[in-house]
């Protein structure tokens, strides 16, 4: 399906809805959105056959495969299923600590802060995990830090590469502009969103397997709603709208495979053709409407004639179709144009 059109449809017709006051926007409502979509792709990912194609693999990149279920009967894990921690990290620790030299009277808080150091360095090296949990290698702590440095650094390194084409162009002009590509705090935007989903998600579904004993699939939906509001750090309608339009079509699809949804001949280009008639309408009587982005677009294909008309006559329906041009007016060339003026009443007596 066409779904870029539809989402760019559904927000106009949103915009337009919040110009006219029928609805009011919701505080923080983008964050709110993700995190239900969130909790719903995350369930999805954890059935069977849930997910399929793109979406399966792009989840499978973030969380990990440690994530994908073997489907197998949610059982109760054995007892002492479990591996506590060890109790030689203590020891270990105050081992260390009692070896070091003798210092300065401060020593004393140098080595409480040294044996903590070295105490939570233990943990996370041997530190509990529970059966049901398939991060063989890690153990819960360092299965979620490790989860957020991996993706954090591909967050990290998305922004910086999108920014070098616009940098490289003033590289030997304002050398300095390096370094505020690798240094910019907008850089650490989207590597705090997707390394703090990733942590979140995980941290919350090994506590859930501890709490229950049991590696439950419905996990999935209090973990991904939770780990939804990640969305804060990187905070974008684009994202949570389309996504939750490719949650739509993919619980579409799916109800059509089960026979509970009709299956209509041709209607992604049905509806491919009323988001386009949509966004048009906006581009031509409201463009305030209209997502910058999209109307960049049209200028772009149009070679900026979308912008040439004479939007001042349109203010008469009420959409301030003349809003964003400043009063312009096309010229017109009299010869191909007509005015119409208002009919005279003949005053002359007969």
């Amino acid at each position: 399906m066409h779904l870029w059109p539809c989402f760019q449809a559904t927000e106009t017709l949103f915009r337009m809805a919040v110009t006219r006051g029928i609805i009011s926007p919701l505080k923080h409502g983008e964050v709110l959105l993700f995190c239900v979509t969130a909790s719903l792709y995350m369930f999805f990912f954890r059935c069977k056959d849930g997910l399929n194609g793109f979406a399966f693999s792009a989840l499978k990149f973030i969380v990990g495969k440690e994530e994908i279920p073997s489907h197998a009967p949610v059982v109760p894990c054995e007892q002492g299923s479990h591996t506590p921690v060890e109790s030689t990290a203590a020891a270990s620790a105050a081992a260390a600590i009692e070896s070091e030299p003798p210092g300065r009277p401060g020593s004393s808080r140098t080595s409480l802060l040294a044996y903590i150091r070295r105490l939570l360095e233990s943990v996370c090296k041997h530190g509990p995990r529970h059966r049901c949990c398939k991060h063989y290698n890690d153990n819960c702590v360092s299965y979620c830090v490790k989860g957020f440095v991996r993706m954090f650094s591909v967050g990290y390194l998305i922004q910086c590469c999108l920014k070098v084409p616009s940098a490289f162009r003033q590289m030997f002009s304002k050398p300095s502009r390096l370094l505020s590509l690798l240094y910019n705090k907008d850089n650490f935007q989207l590597g705090a969103f997707l390394g703090s989903f990733v942590s979140i998600y995980k941290g919350t579904s090994c506590l859930l397997r501890w709490l229950r004993d049991v590696d439950d699939e419905l996990h999935a939906l209090l973990s991904g709603f939770l780990a939804g509001t990640s969305m804060f750090f990187y905070k974008s309608t684009s994202i949570s709208m389309y996504l939750f339009s490719k949650l739509v079509e993919t619980m579409y699809f799916k109800g059509i495979e089960a026979g509970r949804f009709p299956y209509f001949p041709h209607a992604d280009t049905v509806l491919y053709a009323i988001s386009t008639a949509i966004c048009f309408q906006a581009a031509v009587m409201e463009v305030q409407n209209l997502r910058p982005s999209y109307w960049k677009f049209l200028l772009r294909l149009t070679q900026g004639r979308f912008a040439l008309m004479n939007r001042k006559v349109l203010d008469a329906f009420g959409t301030q179709a003349s809003k964003d041009f400043g009063g312009f007016t096309p010229k017109l060339d009299p010869r191909y144009t007509t005015t119409l003026l208002p009919p005279v009443a003949d005053t002359t007596l007969g």
